[in-house]
Order: C-alpha cells, then sequence, then structure tokens
C-alpha cells in the first residue's frame, strides 16, 4: 500500500530569468521535471507513490524558456527528467523508474513473480513504440495508427482478469503509460474528437482506476492548459518535446 496522502505545494516554474542554480551537490536529492511533461510524470508519480516528498525535492524548468544554467551545470541533455542523487545526475524517464525502485525505500512497483516481471519488460519496452505512434499519428490514419496501439494496450490489460491493472497490481508498467495515456485522452478527445475508450472496456476501467491513486492525480496538468500546449508544439510539428 503506499504510504498516506500528502498534499504538497509545488514549487514555481525556474525559466531564463533564474541566473543561478540550485545548490548543487549539497547533499539534497533533486528531481528536475516539467509540470507539462509526460515522461518527467512518470518518475514525480513513482516518487510519490513511495512516499518520497521529503526526501526528493522537485525542480520545476519551463521547457519553452529553460534556464541557461540546467544544461550547463546539472544536465547537459538539457531535457527533463533528471535526477540528482549522490553527487551525479541521471535522465531518462524509464531508467529513473527502476532507479527509484532500486535505491530507494517505499512500496514495491515491480512484483517478484519472474513471469510478471517478464510480461513488465515486454510492455515498458513497448513504451517508446506506443509513444512515438501517438505523436505522428495526428498527422496519418489517427483511428488505424493510434487504434492499433490503443488495441495492444486493451489486449495487454487483459491478461489478468481480476485486476484492472496491466501485471495484477499497480506497478512501474502503469506509471510508464500512465501520464501519455491520460495526456492523449484528453488531446484526441478535445481536438480530434476521438475517444480512446471506445470499444476498450479493460482501457476504461484502467483509466477509472488510475484516476483514484493520488500519487497519479497529484502530477496531472490542468487539461485546459494542456491542450492549449499541444496545439503550439504538438500538432503543428509532432514530437516529443521534453
Amino acid at each position: 500500500m503506499p504510504p498516506p496522502f500528502v498534499k504538497e505545494d509545488l514549487p514555481p516554474t525556474l525559466d531564463s530569468t533564474s541566473l543561478e542554480p540550485p545548490p548543487l551537490f549539497d547533499g539534497t536529492t533533486r528531481l528536475y521535471i516539467a509540470y507539462v511533461c509526460p515522461y518527467a510524470q512518470r518518475v514525480w508519480i513513482a516518487r510519490n507513490y513511495k512516499g518520497l516528498q521529503d526526501e526528493i525535492k522537485l525542480v520545476a524548468i519551463d521547457l519553452g524558456s529553460k534556464p541557461t544554467w540546467y544544461k550547463e551545470k546539472v544536465y547537459p541533455e538539457n531535457k527533463v527528467p533528471s535526477l540528482e542523487h549522490n553527487n551525479k545526475v541521471i535522465g531518462e524517464s524509464l531508467d529513473l523508474l527502476k532507479y527509484l525502485e532500486d535505491n530507494f525505500e517505499g512500496p514495491k512497483l515491480l512484483p517478484n513473480d519472474p513471469s510478471k516481471q517478464q510480461f513488465a519488460e515486454e510492455l515498458l519496452e513497448y513504451t517508446d513504440t506506443f509513444n512515438k505512434t501517438m505523436f505522428t499519428s495526428v498527422k496519418g490514419d489517427l483511428v488505424k495508427e493510434a487504434g492499433s496501439a490503443f488495441d495492444y494496450l486493451e489486449t495487454a490489460l487483459n491478461k489478468f482478469e481480476d485486476s484492472p491493472f496491466f501485471l495484477g497490481q499497480f506497478s512501474l508498467v502503469d506509471i510508464a503509460y500512465g501520464p501519455f495515456i491520460g495526456t492523449f485522452q484528453i488531446i484526441f478527445q478535445d481536438v480530434l474528437k476521438y475517444d480512446i475508450t471506445a470499444g476498450r472496456p479493460k482501457l476504461g476501467a484502467w483509466i477509472e482506476e488510475m484516476n483514484k491513486i493520488d500519487a497519479y492525480t497529484q502530477t496531472k496538468y490542468d487539461p485546459t492548459k494542456l491542450v492549449e500546449f499541444y496545439k503550439k508544439r504538438f500538432l503543428v510539428v509532432p514530437h516529443a518535446f521534453c
């Protein structure tokens, strides 16, 4: 079970007017995110679910106007998320999910069952294909391309009939897909009038259960602002943007 719900005051977003970084490598563990970025949202959810709000401090970055010090002094890749821990900074959201699992306390987010672990690896490997399909489908055949990817997930969600989650329990797999499915559900419905849950009852039930998890709902971005952001940065030239 996750720790009790923690209401958190989120830090302000830092942009190019922010001239100095936090006091780097002072022993504080920091998670650098952007509130609108689903890749960063993955790690933020895992942090919350494990009850690490006091142990891992959030630093929010403006994707459209990043502080110069972020690339120069924190993370040369100049992407989010990144994690400052033990005098180093590491990135890549899926790697960070596993890093939190291996290096921090809190509820375990991967099962011990080897068959479930193998299924988890298959689903985590598919996330890149899924996300790329979502980003490009708006310029192609949305129903065919995106629909096929959502059908893949619908089939995966049928593996464990006694649970709405991918592995029969809430896990890193749900966290890996949650921000993207949540985002694309809003964007496709609002902008393209496409209901991703139509004909996919398992996906609909999964979304309903995800929205009951505080660790996830705490990280959700304002839908109106999300649509506006995607119209500017996603629908014109589709790309991964974090």
